[in-house]
């Protein structure tokens, strides 16, 4: 006994339902929002590193009892005096004439201490001996680069109280987060940090400026 074949207009109807079954959108499938496909693939360079928000936390020291030290990153929140010498500061190194910090120097014995060991009585010429070019330009760079950072406030409320570039000088190496170490790297090399954190913290060229705006130090060491 033969079997029954479906005629053609049957089978072309069975084949239109099951591509008009397979044309349409399933619930389950996830829908593309078109906002986020006008997205572009990067961000905008502004908002990778927010200043505001990214606030380094002092190193962590439970044998220290003493208040942490307060890291500012907005150079609007620092007092006048010390924001006025900073301003100084940053001027007298980008005019690449090393004698212009010399008026900006604090004079006798509790006045602005300059390099490190045997430096030259005469600040200026202590800084020359210390930078690796005769005019003492590569010191002004990086005195530049180091007031590019942030601040910390170390003994605030204290007759020791003083702002201290760049806030690495007060903070654990180890707890810097990708910006903090992208801004480090910009001062020194991955090789001087690797030697940092054998010898247990930040130990470059540091800037101490008073609240009331004197100019306490620019030492390299710890």
């Amino acid at each position: 006994m033969t079997g029954w074949a479906a005629s053609p207009a049957l089978a072309l109807t069975a084949s239109q339902d099951q591509l008009a079954l397979q044309d349409e959108p399933s619930h389950d499938a996830e829908v593309e929002d078109p906002e986020e496909s006008t997205k572009p693939g990067m961000p905008m360079p502004d908002g990778l590193i927010d200043k505001n928000a990214v606030r380094p936390q002092a190193a962590d020291n439970s044998d220290d009892l003493s208040a942490p030290p307060e890291m500012i990153l907005d150079m609007s929140m620092l007092p006048e005096p010390v924001k006025r010498l900073r301003v100084a500061l940053v001027e007298a190194a980008a005019s690449g004439d090393i004698e212009r910090l010399r008026p900006l120097l604090s004079p006798g014995e509790n006045g602005t201490q300059v390099a490190v060991g045997d430096s030259p009585e005469d600040p200026i010429v202590a800084l020359k001996s210390v930078s690796g070019d005769p005019n003492g330009r590569e010191i002004l760079a990086i005195m530049l680069d180091i007031l590019s950072t942030g601040a910390a406030l170390v003994d605030k409320d204290t007759p020791d109280a003083q702002y201290v570039w760049p806030y690495f000088a007060e903070k654990s190496l180890d707890n810097l987060s990708p910006p903090e170490q992208v801004e480090l790297y910009r001062i020194v090399t991955a090789s001087d940090v690797a030697d940092m954190k054998e010898f247990g913290g930040y130990n470059f060229y540091r800037i101490g400026i008073t609240p009331d705006g004197k100019w306490k130090f620019f030492v390299a060491g710890d």
